[in-house]
This record gives structure tokens, sequence and C-alpha cells, in this order.
């Protein structure tokens, strides 16, 4: 709230609150500012006091006046030049397609808002559960099993052992061992010479994209997806082609068009629970995906980043791919340890030495201690036994949540399943965050899953995240306000 009696005016507080949301990205660059008057409401100020506030924000180049729709976060990158994307040399006709069938992105500064999310985690907003976030809270991830596996690993004679020297360019071998048979679980058949370790499994993605793909590349990506995806293709100078993303799969008919008009290099899928819609693909269109990719000579990264939490039998391109055109990627920040970085990927054993190189060059290594660790937590089936805790957690939370957010008013956008919800709040959720924001939440806006900002009535929420009875009373008020 802001403070009367503080040393500093209204107008500075003011002013003061918008600039750090900005400099820490929690408002985005291309986000609106509230108007005038909702702002004055809101923080029960008068205009005059709100003007003055934009108008510092102004001066500080933080913000812009766009003539007759009010103030927006600078974006620092605008005015790049734009490269229009390349006429196709046969297929289709473009013009022909729907709006929300043509949608490529043009190469330019890369969606600036896909960190604001990330940056949300970094800030702490408040001590109140957190909606947006894209992990399980702290308390649900303790367990006794890793700080025992740490220490065994950690032993004066171990740490001498393999701490000394540079650890294996793979990754650890105990590890992939043991990765291998989880994957071999899943029906997906990798040797431990096809496994790659990295930091996390953002770092696999950007070992595939660095090795794959060259600037001015198509990449066909799902649309809504994850925006940090979007931004670090952007960043890299890739060119995206999103793809509808339904409940059974990607709009097969837009990405047929896209092959025949782009020839895309590559194709980022999120198969099992699918963020942010929990959408899992069916074995038909997987079918279809991979005969797709035979014709059109593309590579798909399968991120299998919820797999901790889904069914072993859910259908995954990786599985009747069998590793020839697919890369799987995974990870276990979303189900043990956020800090540990620990990521993989499973490649076609023909791309294995080119990706090792891309890695190398990157990281010579990945650290072996938490690696060698994390083999035995595999191995001792400690981390199979928390995951089932997980999944049942989740499940009973999934249900209190739904039953709150329908009482709230939110119409389910997707059938609820896995970590998050897709929900419709019949308002704009980029205002709506804002101001949830002054109340201590930090929301997840439909904006942010878009190759290209624009407004939606969409916004993703953690079931697990979203048992406090106090939010959804705090977010039907804000709705009825809007």
């Amino acid at each position: 709230m802001l403070m009367k009696a503080s040393s500093q005016s209204l107008t500075e507080q003011l002013a003061g609150r918008f600039a750090g949301r900005i400099r820490d990205r929690l408002l985005a660059p291309g986000a609106r500012l509230p108007s005038v008057r909702q702002c004055a409401e809101q923080h029960g100020v008068s205009p005059s006091t709100v003007v003055a506030a934009y108008d510092q924000l102004l001066a500080q180049g933080l913000v812009e006046a766009r003539k007759n729709r009010g103030f927006f976060v600078r974006d620092a990158g605008a005015g790049r030049e734009e490269v229009e994307p390349r006429a196709a040399a046969a297929g289709p006709d473009p013009s022909s397609w729907s709006a929300a069938h043509w949608m490529v992105a043009r190469r330019g500064p890369a969606p600036v808002n896909a960190t604001a999310l990330i940056r949300g985690m970094f800030h702490k907003v408040s001590d109140k559960p957190q909606p947006g976030m894209g992990v399980f809270p702290s308390d649900w991830l303790e367990s006794t099993f890793m700080p025992a596996a740490v220490r065994k690993v950690t032993s004066t004679r171990a740490l001498h052992a393999f701490s000394l020297q540079y650890g294996e360019p793979l990754g650890d071998g105990g590890l992939r061992r043991a990765l291998a048979h989880k994957l071999a679980d899943l029906g997906v058949p990798a040797s431990p010479d096809q496994i790659i370790t990295s930091v996390g499994a953002t770092h696999a993605l950007d070992i595939v994209s660095r090795t794959l793909l060259r600037p001015g590349d198509p990449v066909m990506v799902e649309e809504p997806g994850w925006a940090v995806e979007f931004a670090r293709l952007n960043a890299m100078g890739m060119r995206l082609l999103p793809v509808p993303r339904r409940a059974d799969g990607p709009d097969l008919e837009v990405m047929a068009k896209y092959c025949a008009v782009h020839r895309p290099k590559l194709y980022v899928s999120v198969s099992v629970f699918h963020n942010p819609t929990s959408y899992c693909l069916t074995p038909g269109s997987a079918h279809r995906i991979l005969q797709l990719a035979n014709e059109h000579d593309f590579h798909i990264v399968e991120d299998d980043t919820y797999s901790h939490i889904a069914p072993a039998h859910a259908s995954r391109l990786s599985t009747l791919d069998g590793l020839q055109r697919t890369i799987y990627v995974g990870g276990f920040a979303k189900i043990l340890a956020p800090n540990w970085r620990i990521g993989f990927l499973a490649a076609p054993a023909r791309l294995v030495e080119q990706l090792l190189d891309t890695k190398l060059l990157g990281t010579l290594t990945t650290p072996a201690l938490l690696e060698k660790a994390l083999a035995l937590c595999i191995e001792q089936g400690q981390l199979r036994r928390h995951c089932e805790r997980i999944r049942t957690r989740l499940d009973v939370a999934r249900g209190r949540s739904v039953k709150l957010a329908l009482n709230a008013g939110c119409r389910f956008a997707a059938e609820p399943a896995g970590l998050f919800g897709w929900v419709d709040t019949g308002v704009d959720t980029d205002a709506l965050s804002q101001r949830m924001l002054d109340e201590g939440y930090l929301l997840a806006p439909g904006a942010l899953f878009h190759a290209e900002r624009k407004p939606s009535t969409l916004m993703r929420i953690n079931f697990a995240t979203t048992q406090d009875a106090a939010f959804w009373r705090k977010y039907a008020e804000m709705v009825k306000r809007m």
C-alpha cells in the first residue's frame, strides 16, 4: 500500500513501484499500464498523482505514451531491423490461409515478456502461494533421501575419486545407465552412449538447437507454448512457425502447410502434459507427425519435462519413432530439486558426437557430484516412490483447485490434468496480473504463452499452489472490478 506518512510523496512511491516491477521484468516490455482512472481507484490516489507518476516513468525512459491508447512499458529492443519471412518457392498460397493459420513470427527481438515469470521466481513477490509458478511448492519436494545421497557421494574418498579431474564428457556413466533403464520403462530405446547430461532440460534444448539449426532456419513450435523456448529460438535468429495445439496434438493441417511452404528444420513438442494446457498427444496424431517428419526431413525435439507425474503408457513420439528422427529431452527440476539443474537428452546415435561437441564448447562437462547423487536416488527406487507420493498429492490438490476456480467464475479451456490448469477468466489477464501483483500474487497471463504478444483472457494456474481460498476470493473481487 502507498503510505501518506512516508518520506516519499505518493507520486514518488507509485512511480517507484512501477519502476521496480519494470526493471525486475514483473511488468514485461509491451505491457499496458492501468489507465489513469483505474490506477487512481486501485491505489486510492488522485488522477493527478497517477499522471505525475507516469510522467516520471516517461522521463526515466521506462514507459512510452501511445496516443489514444495509454501508457506501455518501453521495449528497449524495439526498432531493431526485422527480416520478413522468405517467400515460398512452391506450395499452397499462404494468402488463402486463415489468420489463425498464418502466424509466422518475424526474426527480430526475442519475446521479452518470456522472462517475466522466471524473474518473478527470483524476486519474491510475497509469502503467499503463487498461482503462476511452474514448480511444486518447496514443502512438496522436501525429502530425506536427497541429502543422504549427497552425503554419500561427498565423502572424502569419493570426492578425491572424481572431483580433482574433469568428468566424463557425456556425463556421469552411472547416471546415464540409470537413465537408460528409466527410458526403457517408457519404451524409449536409448543406450547409455546415446544419453548426454546437461545443466537442466533448458540447456539440453539449447544444445539441440545450436547443433541442428542455423540463423534463419524455420522451426515449428506449439502455441500456446512455453515463451522461454520462443524467446530462446528467436534470440538465435530462428523463424518461428507457431502450430495451434489442440487436445489430441498439434493442428496437423497447419503443420502440413508449413512443411510444404517453409521446409522447417525442427519441431519442438511437449507431448505429455503440454504446458500450459496439460493436453496429451494421441497415438493417431503421433503417427501423422512422424510421417510428416519423414516426408519433409525434419527432426523432432520431444520435451518430456512432466514425465514424472504422467502415466507411463502416455503416447510419446520418441517411443513410436525409436529415436530415429526424435531427440528426447528430460529433467528433474519439476519433481526433485529445481536448483540441482540436472537434465539430459537421448538422441539418435548418428547425432551424438555433434551434440556432444556443442555441449563441450558450452560447458566442457557437467558437475558429477549431483549427477552421482541422482543416480543413487534412481537406482535405490527413492525417486520412483517420491514421484508416486507427489502424483497422489497432486490428484487431491487438483480436485480442490478445480472446485475453487469454478466457484470463482473461471471456465476451464482444457480438461484439468497434470500440474497446470488452462483457465478462461473472461477479462484481460495482463491487466488482471497487475492488479493481483499488488495483492501479492504472481499470475501467468495467457500472453506469456504466445509467440507474439497479444491480449488474452486465459491464464495458467498451478494446481499445487492454488489451494488457498483467500486467493480465489481476491481473484473474484478483482475480476468483478474490471
